[in-house]
């Protein structure tokens, strides 16, 4: 059989969220590397996210979602196949069943808002569509919150996420591997959050080496 045109295939698949929160580039650097670590991305956009993009980072997104994944696809070098785009209402879309939903889900940075609907319940959106699935099939759910400081209210919400199972990972990065750049506390967290997907990663050894 010919299979010169056949999809390739990939070894894990993870539905990436970008939130409103401040950090873009936390999100946009974790696409990077885990496209270049041939993982599948299933991606989600809130609005919000759009603009902070645009604000705080020299990214500019098309407004089409077409335009926009293709967009990205070709920023990140993504092999045909491996970035998918779905809108905030994409209802058909794997993540929105526990049959369908990736293992991992991220969602990197977090808004405080976001994590109060996921926190509820709610799911007014395919991102909150997305955590619910993941919560309710006990998948794998990363939440990187980006807020100074914490009120009582995101306090709550991460202690009750956490009872839930999620994991609460803060865009918190460290000094001790003394970091020379903007681009070197950007990976710090990154970093956390790919070895907490199980994914091998250069941009931080571990604690203890060089």
């Amino acid at each position: 059989m010919d299979t010169s045109l056949a999809e390739p295939t990939f070894p894990k698949t993870v539905t990436l969220a970008i939130t409103g929160a401040s950090g873009a580039q936390y999100g946009l650097r974790l696409l990077q590397c885990l496209l270049a670590a041939r993982v599948r991305v299933w991606l989600l956009l809130s609005d919000a996210a759009r603009i902070v993009i645009d604000t705080e980072t020299p990214v500019s997104l098309p407004e089409d979602e077409a335009r926009t994944e293709d967009f990205l696809r070709e920023l990140y070098g993504a092999e045909p196949g491996q970035l998918v785009l779905f809108g905030k209402r994409d209802w058909f879309s794997p993540v929105a069943s526990g049959t369908g939903a990736a293992s991992s889900l991220v969602i990197c940075p977090a808004s405080g808002g976001t994590l109060s609907s996921i926190a509820c319940g709610a799911s007014n959106n395919l991102i909150e569509r997305a955590a619910d699935v993941a919560l309710k099939e006990r998948r794998q759910l990363i939440l990187v919150p980006r807020e100074a400081p914490y009120s009582e209210i995101h306090l709550e919400n991460m202690l009750k996420l956490t009872r839930m199972g999620a994991v609460i990972l803060p865009a918190s990065p460290g000094f001790y591997q003394r970091p020379q750049s903007i681009e070197d506390l950007v990976d710090f967290v990154v970093a956390r959050i790919l070895s907490q997907l199980g994914i091998e990663q250069s941009l931080l050894p571990p604690w203890g080496e060089s």
